[in-house]
């Protein structure tokens, strides 16, 4: 019985051959900082308020000059037409019915130009790569297929030490070695609706959206190339960026304030904090924990954030610190693994009924009446709580 987003991975893993399950659930090293993001939110208790009238509370929340149904959109996920048949396409048409935002990966699977018919509002999230010539002509694909949001995720510059990959099998490119073809064949559903379905529609899949031209092939040793050379990027490629990129600017993977007041004073509009959901630098702290510094240095800036989102409360906390909008990633990937659009759909339905019960909850008609003095955080001790008005 499927209840909650957690339901999703459960039944994901069921589905899914073992090295695919563990790419998408795995973190590096020793999972510090993918655990961190559940704790510090876990750690956060709310404070309601009574009798103040909710009947006719909404989710509904502006980002960006756009109302979306909901305060949460769906993060960037990388192959994940791998894990769920056509799974940005699925993930895309979705997002734009149940009018929250998308954002399509750079790693992903399907062409960029293909995803922006399904969802004319979708984003893109780029891995710009290491050569200037190379992010130019990148930039500038992005501008023709007609995306108005770019996402640069700025916390990759070295590949990290994902072992509990490697223990289970996946590896970029992917290695068809006997385990994996046991894998994959103990797995008949995702073997035949998913991997044999895309071998006979698409050919072997390959990583669409890194270049301005198709990347390789995921079983080629290019793919693994293709991810490296980023460790000289730095600010100035992203002031060249905003140079060329007239449209809205977002750079993802910022935790230290620093690095927030850097990318409003180059133009930015908006920055996601994150920890790439404990992928990249273990025991990095969280994005929830980052908020408060970053919130202070951000100015006009929007400022969102993902990792650990989980429940509705989740949600309710990070806006009642101060963020303007969450990202989900992992529970959306295994819901269309489980089920496709209808699965995905009622995943993002589950979360906007959990936000709109815990809103009422709470006390408030609308997110924008959610302040700190909604959250209590017992690591900081007692504090004076200011009672608002009626």
């Amino acid at each position: 019985m499927i209840l909650n987003l957690d339901d999703y991975e459960a039944a994901a893993r069921r589905r899914l051959p073992r090295p695919l399950f563990q790419y998408v659930a795995g973190a590096a090293e020793t999972s510090a900082a993918y655990e961190d993001n559940r704790t510090a939110l876990s750690g956060l208790k709310l404070i309601p308020r009574t009798l103040r009238g909710v009947e006719s509370r909404s989710t509904r929340h502006r980002l960006f000059g756009t109302e979306w149904s909901a305060p949460f959109g769906i993060a960037p996920m990388g192959i994940s037409a791998l894990m769920a048949h056509d799974g940005d396409n699925v993930a895309a048409r979705v997002a734009g019915r149940e009018g929250i935002p998308y954002v399509l990966s750079g790693s992903s699977l399907t062409p960029m130009e293909e995803v922006i018919e399904a969802n004319p509002q979708a984003w893109f999230q780029a891995y710009v790569p290491g050569e200037d010539d190379r992010i130019a002509a990148l930039i500038e694909r992005v501008k023709t297929a007609g995306y108005k949001t770019l996402v640069i995720t700025a916390d990759t510059a070295v590949l990290a030490n994902r072992e509990n990959n490697l223990r289970a099998g996946f590896s970029t490119p992917l290695r068809f070695t006997p385990r994996m073809a046991w894998d994959f064949g103990t797995k008949p559903r995702w073997l035949l609706a998913t991997f044999l379905r895309t071998l006979h529609r698409r050919g072997m899949p390959h990583f669409e959206n890194s270049y301005a031209q198709r990347g390789a092939p995921i079983v080629s040793r290019q793919a693994a190339r293709d991810f490296g050379r980023k460790d000289h990027l730095n600010w100035e490629h992203i002031s060249r960026i905003r140079d060329q990129w007239q449209g809205r600017l977002v750079v993802k993977g910022l935790l230290s304030h620093h690095d927030v007041a850097i990318a409003r004073t180059l133009g930015c509009d908006g920055v996601v904090l994150s920890n790439h959901g404990g992928r990249q630098l273990d025991h990095a702290i969280s994005a929830v924990r980052a908020l408060p510094l970053a919130k202070a240095e951000a100015g006009d800036m929007a400022v969102m954030l993902d990792g650990g989102i989980r429940r509705g409360t989740d949600v309710v906390k990070a806006l009642a610190l101060g963020a303007d909008f969450v990202f989900i990633g992992r529970p959306f990937l295994f819901a269309s693994t489980v089920g496709g659009d209808k699965a995905l759909g009622q995943a993002v339905r589950i979360m906007q009924s959990e936000v709109h019960r815990d809103l009422g909850l709470l006390g408030c008609r609308s997110l924008d009446e959610l302040d700190a003095s909604a959250v209590f955080d017992p690591s900081q001790g007692p504090r004076p709580i200011t009672v608002a008005g009626q």
